[in-house]
């Protein structure tokens, strides 16, 4: 049972500013999706609504539980987690390419690939809490890579890409925050990403040497759509009618809004529809383009705001479990931010990543807010009642 004296203990700025994000969420969401269903302009709205407030129900029961008792169901979590990737495959519904949704009812549907986040966080805490002290050496990270992969390839498998990436991100967060060497897990990390780089230099490329034109027939483990979403960033005009439409129409919006923005429901780009998935993945176009610089950098505010806040919670947090959830989460959050950011200014993939807690979308507002939830378990427990 939950003792009153503990919400004592609540991070009052970190609340206030989740609550002004919420709030941002439904102004935000109020003019980007105002004309996607033209005869029901506050349709997506109302749903939105629904979530939040659901969504708040949800965070308030995952905050009155005791997150250390989630240890207890660690591999129960983790095979859940996994059934339900699986799931997908069994029942799932494809849409665009892609098949990552299990119907609910006629019309809504759940993402299980967006609460796997969650359950990874969760169940890969436990996982490196146990080996405290015992990530030194280069053998030391096979045990949590292997641990993490099976779900990540499941989540790429689907395919889903942005998920994928953020379950990297996940891990990479997580091992640093659990004592990691820095200097080994580091190398690691810059080496692979090198490699990434390589692979698809040498994919694309169309003047390499004769010894060398054997890479571009070895397979990748991405659709060819995935790789020129990749790359098509560096040139979008190169197909502009195609993948590069979407960033030169999100790149149109932020920098027509100026410093002021055009006004609310004033804007052109997402207003007319010429900008794809404004309510959803490109949502921080809109803001650009009707809030201006101004909207942009206070929305950016809130969030900073919220992650330093919570990277406080995580740092108060009185055992390494809720430590290492605690940095599972802020990763998760922070990579959302920084590639929807970056994939909407143009500067970064188009990857399908949501701007959280602002994107529409029912599973990941639910996963956003239960995430949430578990910072305030861990925040709230943070000292042990003195009697």
């Amino acid at each position: 049972m939950l003792d009153r004296r503990m919400l004592k203990n609540i991070d009052i700025l970190f609340v206030f500013f989740f609550f002004l994000l919420l709030a941002s969420s439904l102004v935000i969401q109020s003019t980007a999706s105002f004309n996607v269903i033209e005869s029901q302009p506050y349709h997506y709205l109302k749903i939105q609504s629904l979530w939040v407030a659901t969504g708040l129900v949800l965070c308030t029961i995952v905050a009155l539980f005791d997150y250390q008792k989630l240890r207890r169901f660690s591999w129960w979590i983790y095979g859940f987690n996994i059934i339900l990737l699986l799931a997908v495959f069994a029942f799932g519904e494809s849409a665009k390419g892609a098949q990552r949704w299990i119907p609910i009812t006629s019309t809504q549907n759940i993402q299980p690939s967006e609460f796997a986040k969650l359950f990874i966080i969760i169940t890969f805490a436990d996982f490196l809490a146990k080996r405290q002290g015992k990530l030194n050496r280069f053998r030391d990270f096979i045990p949590p890579f292997l641990y993490i992969l099976v779900p990540m390839l499941l989540i790429l498998r689907q395919p889903d890409l942005g998920t994928t990436l953020v379950f990297v991100a996940i891990f990479i967060g997580m091992m640093f925050v659990a004592g990691a060497n820095p200097w080994k897990f580091g190398g690691l990390i810059v080496g692979g990403g090198l490699l990434v780089a390589l692979a698809l230099w040498l994919h694309f490329s169309t003047n390499l040497p004769s010894w060398l034109q054997f890479a571009q027939g070895l397979p990748l483990p991405l659709h060819e759509y995935q790789l020129k979403r990749l790359t098509v960033f560096l040139d979008p005009a190169s197909d502009i009618s195609g993948d590069g439409y979407q960033i030169i129409q999100s790149i149109w919006a932020i920098g027509s809004g100026g410093f002021w923005g055009k006004g609310f429901r004033q804007g052109t780009q997402a207003q007319l529809d010429f900008l794809p998935e404004h309510h959803t993945d490109f949502i921080f176009s809109v803001v650009g383009e009707e809030f201006g610089f101004i909207g942009t950098i206070t929305l950016l505010f809130f969030f900073f705001v919220f992650l330093l806040r919570a990277i406080n919670i995580g740092m108060k947090a009185k055992d390494v479990y809720g430590t290492i959830i605690a940095g599972g989460v802020v990763s998760m959050f922070t990579f959302h931010i920084l590639v929807n950011v970056g994939m909407t200014s143009g500067i970064m993939p188009v990857t399908g990543i949501p701007l959280p807690i602002i994107s529409y979308g029912g599973s990941a507002m639910w996963t956003n807010l239960m995430a949430i939830g578990l910072l305030l378990s861990v925040n709230i427990r943070r000292q042990r009642l003195m009697f």
